[in-house]
């Protein structure tokens, strides 16, 4: 069994030749998915895998609390932030300074919205209240809907608050006065986001089942779409009536088949069964609570488009990533979205293709917030606030992702295609190692590349390479652009291992099947027995096992982690002997089987000698060998002495010796005509030695022939037989 260094390595990460172990090998970037397993600062990543600078970013001095978790911008360029675990709302500034306006009794400020008067609402949660602040300091209980969460707030133009709550998954409206009712109950714990389309129904998330519904104005409800995931967290709409929707966590029911997402940030044509319009019942059962912050475990999300018609598509998936806020930017004709536990922020176009367009220290982009041309954004992990510019930046930084040689390996050139414009600058840089994980073990950053045909990596020999480019440009109208970068390796070579050897039982073979004419599957009706049975391996598929005396078989199991084609010196010596002899040399399969007859009785042991000759030169292969546990060769009959037999009456009493110079005796049988062959055990109950000694009763029939047959076998498969009259 040979261990090929492609099937090693992580899907889609990079491309590598497939090609001998003494012939340099290349890893190569070049596409989308190439480049997404690396780390972005400052730096995109189009469909096509071109890596630009990336959008300008301002960082926002925000309060020092733990936890952002609402924003809210006024038109004057007065924003509002609310806050977890403190439960506090700031102001900040046009100057951007930040001053405390409001502390709320409970825990978390989950949302904000103001009135067409200047007032702000905040939800809260636990315990979920909603605010009514008029000046700072000052507010009043506007509504307590008995609920423990408010995620979302959203004004009528009646001036007619909705709140969108849970655990027992709901809306409410409120009039001006505060009075409350429930216009809507849903199957799920939580009602999670709430957005009006164009005609003014209430398009809303939720949490638990993953569902969007759609609210008329007459209150009745239906299911537009139900995703297979826990919860829709995010809504947008573009102007021809799309609804985009966000759904992410695990799920709660068995629809795999669309959990299956392609490489993530990849665009996927799949088109996902829209659940039938219904009208709604109460929960008859409670769902999994959604909490306030989200964990920055790995979990699955993905974005769905859905039409005016109800088809819906999956426009992006991935298996590591969640969505947590997206808007519809109707300028450029791209829906943005923020994702967690990476930090990152993509677009996906009017041709259905992603682009990541940046990635923060931060690992969660809770809100994504567009004013104008520019867009807030509130991110978690740590908690920042920053605002996102159209120009593009400066400068920026890509890190590879670590790159496994699997052995030690020596490096080559680095290359890479590139467009500069006047003033741009690429700069690559490499540092190797031998663990995985980059450390103080790992060597310093090298001296930078700069040359356009590319340079030898300068880093030390290493299982463990890593690269960086640096991007600059002296405008932020013209970037660097990189398209492809490339890095030849050689692998030490390594010897191979030999992980299992195996001495089978003695006459113990495997037979190959006759070959039979070609059969059609499924053409001809079968037997439900035979079409039940399962296959035990392709082995067992193509060979059967079988027993032929005097034959010896040795099965083992080889690796070579250069992905070495192996060839095996199969070696014999005996018990006592100092030299090794030959049987077989170039032998390339990991099964032998040889004639014992041809050697003297004894113990012997076995050799079996694994080469990469193959795969390089002469005098560069590497060997390594492996001894079998001790094997006995013995083709000699076991004997039978001092055999006793007396007659009395209707019984036959025998005694008799059964011994072998070499094997342990196995199994013992006697015949008296016409009865039938019968086992017989030796005095001390077990056959498990050379000499075992035998005493029994045989019972006679009145045509019993007078002669009894004995026949005795040893564990090698010997035999020998004895006939006595009485």
């Amino acid at each position: 069994m040979r261990k090929t260094i492609l099937a090693s390595l992580p899907v889609a990460l990079f491309v590598v030749s497939a090609v001998l172990a003494v012939v340099p090998q290349k890893w190569t970037f070049r596409s989308y998915d190439d480049f997404l397993r690396g780390k972005f600062d400052g730096v995109s990543v189009s469909s096509d895998g071109v890596l630009t600078l990336s959008p300008r970013e301002d960082k926002i001095d925000g309060p020092t609390d733990d936890f952002y978790l609402s924003f809210l911008m006024t038109p004057e360029g007065v924003a509002y932030l609310g806050t977890g675990h403190e439960g506090k709302i700031y102001k900040i500034t046009k100057e951007g300074k930040s001053e405390l306006y409001f502390q709320t009794s409970e825990m978390d400020v989950t949302c904000l919205v103001m009135d067409n008067k200047g007032i702000l609402y905040a939800g809260t949660s636990p315990n979920g209240k909603i605010y009514k602040i008029t000046s700072q300091g000052k507010s009043t209980e506007f509504f307590n809907p008995n609920e423990k969460y408010i995620w979302s707030l959203l004004f009528e133009e009646e001036r007619h608050l909705l709140a969108a709550v849970g655990e027992n998954g709901g809306i409410y409206e409120i009039n001006p006065q505060g009075e409350g009712r429930l216009v809507f109950k849903a199957q799920d714990n939580h009602i999670l986001c709430l957005k009006f389309d164009k005609n003014k129904d209430i398009i809303a998330g939720s949490g638990g089942n993953g569902i969007v519904y759609r609210i008329a104005k007459t209150g009745k409800a239906v299911a537009v779409f139900e995703s297979p995931y826990e919860e829709v967290r995010s809504l947008a709409f573009d102007l021809d009536g799309h609804i985009y929707a966000a759904a992410g966590g695990t799920t709660t029911r068995g629809k795999k088949d669309d959990l299956a997402p392609p490489s993530p940030g990849r665009d996927a044509d799949v088109t996902v069964s829209v659940v039938a319009a219904q009208t709604l019942q109460a929960a008859q059962a409670p769902a999994k609570t959604v909490g306030a912050i989200a964990p920055s475990a790995k979990e699955p999300g993905a974005l769905y488009k859905i039409a005016p018609d109800g088809v819906v598509k999956r426009l992006w998936a991935s298996s590591e990533e969640m969505i947590y806020s997206l808007f519809w930017n109707e300028s450029e004709k791209k829906v943005y979205f923020g994702t967690g536990p990476k930090g990152r922020v993509y677009a996906m176009d009017k041709d259905e293709k992603a682009t990541l367009v940046l990635q923060k220290n931060s690992e969660q982009i809770y809100e994504l917030v567009p004013i104008g041309v520019r867009t807030y954004l509130l991110s978690g992990n740590p908690s920042q606030l920053s605002v996102i510019y159209p120009e593009q930046r400066l400068s920026g930084e890509y890190v590879g992702p670590v790159l496994d040689a699997k052995v030690i390996a020596s490096w080559g050139k680095m290359t890479w295609d590139a467009e500069l414009p006047q003033g741009a600058i690429l700069q690559f840089q490499t540092r190797s190692g031998n663990s995985y994980e980059p450390g103080p073990s790992w060597s310093d950053w090298s001296p930078p590349y700069q040359k356009k045909d590319g340079e030898p990596v300068l880093s030390p020999k290493a299982r463990y390479l890593q690269f960086k480019v640096l991007l600059k440009a002296q405008s932020g109208k013209m970037s660097p652009v990189l398209s492809r970068v490339g890095v030849f390796y050689l692998q030490a070579n390594v010897p191979p291992t030999i992980t299992r050897l195996e001495v089978l039982a003695p006459n113990e073979v495997y037979l190959k099947l006759p070959e039979q004419e070609e059969i059609i599957l499924g053409l001809e009706k079968r037997n439900p027995d035979t079409a039940a049975k399962k296959d035990d391996g392709l082995k067992f598929a193509l060979s059967k096992k079988t027993e032929r005396k005097g034959y010896q078989t040795i099965q083992w199991d080889a690796e070579d982690e250069n992905g070495d084609s192996l060839v095996y010196t199969l070696s014999l010596k005996q018990e006592g002997e100092k030299d090794w002899r030959a049987i077989e040399e170039g032998w390339a399969e990991n099964l032998l089987t040889f004639n014992t007859v041809n050697f003297p009785d004894g113990v012997y042991f076995v050799k079996v000698t694994a080469s990469d000759l193959p795969s390089n030169p002469p005098g560069l292969e590497k060997k390594t060998e492996k001894i079998s546990p001790a094997l006995i060769i013995d083709n000699s009959a076991p004997g039978l002495k001092n055999v006793q037999t007396l007659r009395e009456g209707n019984e036959l009493s025998v005694s008799f010796q059964a011994e072998d110079a070499l094997s342990p005796v196995k199994e013992v049988k006697y015949l008296i005509r016409p009865d039938e062959w019968h086992i017989v055990f030796p005095e001390d109950g077990i056959c498990d030695s050379n000499k075992e000694s035998f005493k029994f009763k045989a019972a006679l029939d009145v045509a019993s022939d007078r002669m009894i047959t004995i026949i005795v076998k040893d564990a090698c498969g010997n035999t020998a037989t004895i006939k006595q009259t009485f």
